[in-house]
């Protein structure tokens, strides 16, 4: 295999682009900058030259390809269909195995983060579990009052407000391995991811009733790794492979009708198992068959007819931020709307430029703080002016990132409204009961 996965691409596919400039105004960089490098149609051309050998990987590249937030908005608005996803994915894994970028402190807490702890879902527990203790404990809050954050690198100091709080308890303790409605019409498999599973297990447990109060057996394997998007995304596709292999082989996939996702960025990556792993002969059929049934929550239970709750979530006004790698790699639109219109009580207000990315983007808000900010800014401005007093997302990293934009807000999920309505409908219920 070649070490320029550029050159390993199908060629037709860096064809695709008709320089047509029709993403230009999608591509949130491009807006910020107007520079034709920071476009994807300016992308795809030094893709192309470093295919054609016309140009070297360097640092430049490098730095261009990270400042991308691989939101794949230009994929929505593309003419010609060009697959941006892969060659967005190639060309990081082509600059990473190039090693133009690597400082040793950037290759120390690439190998930390992708080679270890996202490798070892044991690990990223544990590290939950102790965040979870500290913050329970309050010495976060402890740590700001003495200025202790401020010794740290102002990039670390920067990261410390953005950690997520951690649930009360992972999602193998809020879930049992199978639970069945009394008379299931479907049987799907559930995805709690890594994150996720950290931050809002309580959402895994909210899709998990939702399903059950829609007639479906929900089988939940143990101890699941991460997805492998984070590593696709940011140029380690082997290990991305290596996930994708893990996550097939943990589901019975003959005895089930979906898998289900709640998770916008994971869901979008969960769809292309059957593109990662194309040349496996283990795993080709198998990743084709993988793709063909992951579902996105929504889509699922749109697609199974859900039934509409008869009481409401407790919440009135609300709005609704879509997932970039929901709406633009998913195509998942339209249905987690319909899932928030049907719970009485609830004033759906649109937010403008709802499917314009919040400047989360994976680990974007790591890497590039400042265009992350500007972006996380102008979603709170366009949220502000909706005079929602909740906001609805369905991605744990747009969820993070608009909890840290500030405000009087409350930031949930279509899902937990959904199941919130359900359950109140049960409590009315059993009173007559008893």
């Amino acid at each position: 295999m070649s070490h320029n996965r550029l050159q390993s691409l199908d060629y037709s596919v860096l064809q695709q682009c008709m320089h047509c400039g029709m993403c230009l105004p999608t591509c949130p960089t491009y807006v910020e900058t107007k520079r034709e490098r920071n476009s994807p149609r300016g992308r795809i051309a030094l893709m192309r030259a470093v295919a054609d050998g016309d140009l070297e990987v360097s640092a430049a590249l490098s730095d261009e390809m990270y400042y991308c937030l691989g939101c794949l908005a230009c994929q929505t608005a593309c003419p010609a269909g060009v697959k941006y996803v892969e060659l967005f994915e190639a060309a990081r894994e082509t600059v990473e195995i190039a090693g133009v970028a690597d400082s040793t402190e950037r290759k120390f807490w690439r190998w930390l983060t992708l080679n270890v702890i996202f490798m070892h879902p044991w690990m990223l527990r544990l590290i939950g579990l102790k965040l979870r203790i500290w913050q329970a404990l309050k010495l976060d809050v402890l740590m700001r009052k003495v200025h202790f954050f401020g010794l740290l690198p102002r990039h670390l100091r920067d990261l410390e407000p953005q950690a997520p709080r951690v649930c009360a308890a992972f999602s193998d303790t809020l879930i049992e391995a199978i639970e069945s409605p009394a008379t299931p019409r479907y049987r799907v498999g559930m995805l709690t991811g890594c994150v996720q599973d950290l931050a809002f297990s309580d959402v895994n447990r909210d899709t998990v009733d939702v399903l059950l109060a829609n007639d479906c057996a929900v089988v939940t394997p143990r101890s699941q790794s991460c997805c492998g998007s984070l590593h696709a995304h940011n140029g380690e596709v082997e290990l991305a492979r290596e996930l994708a292999r893990r996550q097939i082989d943990s589901f019975d996939l003959e005895q089930l009708d979906a898998i289900i996702t709640n998770a916008g960025g994971c869901g979008s990556h969960l769809k292309q198992y059957g593109h990662l792993l194309h040349d496996d002969p283990a795993y080709a059929a198998r990743a084709k068959d993988w793709d063909a049934k992951v579902k996105d929550i929504h889509e699922w239970l749109v697609a199974i007819n859900f039934r509409a709750p008869s009481k409401g979530a407790g919440v009135e006004k609300v709005t609704y931020h879509e997932s970039c790698h929901l709406c633009h790699g998913q195509k998942v639109t339209s249905q987690p709307r319909k899932i928030l219109q049907s719970i009485p009580g609830i004033v759906f207000t649109e937010l403008p430029e709802s499917n314009w990315c919040c400047g989360s983007a994976g680990i974007y808000n790591i890497t590039q703080p400042e265009q992350s900010r500007k972006l996380r800014d102008r979603k709170m401005e366009h949220i502000a002016s909706t005079g929602a007093t909740v906001v609805a997302t369905s991605n744990p990293g747009c969820h993070l990132q608009i909890v840290n934009g500030g405000g009087n807000l409350r930031v949930t999920q279509p899902v937990t409204l959904l199941a919130a309505a359900y359950r109140a409908e049960t409590a009315t219920l059993s009173p007559s009961a008893e």
